[in-house]
C-alpha cells in the first residue's frame, strides 16, 4: 500500500463538527484512502451512492429517520454521493443533529455534488481534492534515484494506483480506466447522449496538449458548435479528466489575452484516449516535449494542492511568439517556468516579461525535477 499524502491531511481534519469532502476522477484511491483511516473502526456506516437500495434509503430520509438509520455509528461514510439526491441537505441535517457522527463524504463529479452541498453545507465542510498518485508520493514510496529513472515510463503510463501497482498491465488497465469508469459520470448527463462525439473531442484535446486551443476550431473537428465544445470541456474539468490554463495578462499590449491551454490530469489517460504506447526515444521531440509540460504541470497542481499552496497560475505568449510554459503568482511573487526534456536545451527567457513584472525565471528538466516537486 503506498501511502497518500490525504492521509494525514484528513486525519488533522477529524472531530471538527465538520463534514470532510474528498473530491477526485474514479479509480484514483478514495475508497482505498477510508478503507486505510477507518478500516479498523467498529463504530462505522458505509453508504455506497452507486448502489440503488441505498441510494433511495438516504435520499427519502428524514431527520428522524436519518437518526435510526445511523443508529449509534460514530462514523458515517458516504462515497460516490453525487448520486444522491439533495445530498446537501441530507448532510446538514446529521451535523446539525447528531454532533457527534463525523461526516466523510466522497464524489467524482465536482459539478453535481457541489453544487448539492455547498450552500447547505457552508461554513459546515472541510473540502480537499484526490489526485492520482504523484511524483512526491512515489519518491516516499521508492527514492529520488528510483523514480527519476521511472519518468520515461510515467510519461507514457502515469500515476493511476492501478497502473503503478500491476507493472506488465499498463496497457489493459489503462484502457479500461479511459474507455468506462473515467466518463461514467459525464455521461450521465441526460443531453450527452453523443458518446463518439465526446470521446473524439478528447482526442483532439489529446493531440494538443502543450499548444493553444481554439473551441471553433474543436468544433469544427468534433462537429458540434462551439458553445457546446465549452460546455463539454467544463464537464470534463469538473469531472477531473483535463484542466485548463489561461494566458497571463496585465500590462504589456502585444500579450495574448485570451489564449487557453488544456492539460490532462493524468499522462496514461492521455495517451489512452490516443491508444498509444510508444517508448519516449519513439516519438517526435514536438510530442516528447509536450508530455514533459503536461507531466510537470499536473504534477506541480498535485503539490500545491495537497501542501494548500494557494496560488493564480497560467501560461504566457505575446504576437511576437515569445512564450513561457507556466506561470505562477503567489503573496504577490510572480514566477515563470520552462520545461524541457533536454537538460542541454539552450532556453533565453523573455526579457520584456522579465523587467516588466520582476518575475524569476527557471528551467525545470529531468535533472533538477525535485526542485520543483518536492
Amino acid at each position: 500500500m503506498i501511502p497518500r499524502k490525504l492521509e494525514q491531511i484528513v486525519t488533522d481534519a477529524l472531530h471538527k463538527r465538520k463534514a470532510i469532502i474528498i473530491m477526485g476522477p474514479r479509480q484514483v484511491g478514495k475508497s482505498t484512502l477510508l478503507s486505510t483511516l477507518f478500516g479498523n473502526e467498529k463504530d462505522i456506516l458505509w453508504i455506497n451512492g452507486d448502489e440503488p437500495d441505498l441510494k433511495s434509503m438516504f435520499e427519502n430520509a428524514t431527520s428522524t429517520s436519518l437518526k435510526a438509520l445511523i443508529g449509534s455509528h460514530k462514523y458515517v461514510i458516504f462515497d460516490e454521493a453525487q448520486r444522491i439526491s439533495d445530498i446537501g441537505i441530507k448532510l446538514k441535517l446529521i451535523i446539525d443533529n447528531m454532533p457527534n457522527v463525523q461526516l466523510v463524504v466522497t464524489g467524482s463529479s465536482s459539478f453535481e455534488l457541489s453544487n448539492r452541498i455547498n450552500e447547505p453545507l457552508t461554513g459546515r465542510k472541510f473540502e480537499y481534492q484526490m489526485f492520482p498518485l504523484s511524483f512526491g508520493e512515489m519518491v516516499s514510496q521508492t527514492s529520488l534515484l528510483e523514480e527519476k529513472r521511472l519518468l520515461h515510463h510515467r510519461l507514457i503510463y502515469g500515476y493511476y494506483p492501478d497502473v503503478v501497482m500491476n507493472a506488465g498491465n499498463e496497457k489493459e488497465i489503462l484502457q479500461n480506466l479511459a474507455s468506462s469508469y473515467l466518463f461514467k459520470d459525464i455521461l450521465s448527463f441526460d443531453k450527452i447522449q453523443k458518446s463518439e462525439q465526446l470521446e473524439r473531442l478528447l482526442q483532439c484535446l489529446a493531440l494538443q496538449i502543450g499548444s493553444q486551443v481554439s473551441y471553433n476550431e474543436l468544433g469544427q473537428q468534433v462537429g458540434l458548435d462551439s458553445k457546446t465544445i465549452e460546455k463539454y470541456i467544463v464537464l470534463l474539468e469538473k469531472c477531473y479528466i483535463i484542466f485548463r490554463l489561461t494566458s497571463f495578462s496585465r500590462n504589456l499590449r502585444n500579450e495574448l489575452k485570451k489564449s487557453r491551454k488544456i492539460y490532462f490530469y493524468d499522462n496514461g489517460i492521455r495517451n489512452a484516449i490516443l491508444g498509444s504506447y510508444a517508448p519516449i526515444e519513439n516519438r517526435q521531440p514536438s510530442e516528447i516535449g509536450a508530455l514533459w509540460e503536461n507531466f510537470v504541470i499536473a504534477e506541480r497542481i498535485k503539490k500545491n494542492g495537497y501542501e494548500k499552496n494557494y496560488c493564480n497560475k497560467w501560461f504566457w505568449r505575446n504576437k511576437d511568439q515569445q512564450e513561457i510554459d507556466y506561470i505562477e503568482e503567489s503573496d504577490g511573487k510572480i514566477s515563470a517556468f520552462e520545461f524541457k526534456w533536454n537538460p542541454h536545451k539552450k532556453v533565453t527567457p523573455p526579457k520584456s516579461f522579465i523587467q516588466e513584472y520582476k518575475s524569476s525565471f527557471e528551467v525545470i528538466t529531468p535533472d533538477n525535477i525535485d526542485s520543483f516537486l518536492l
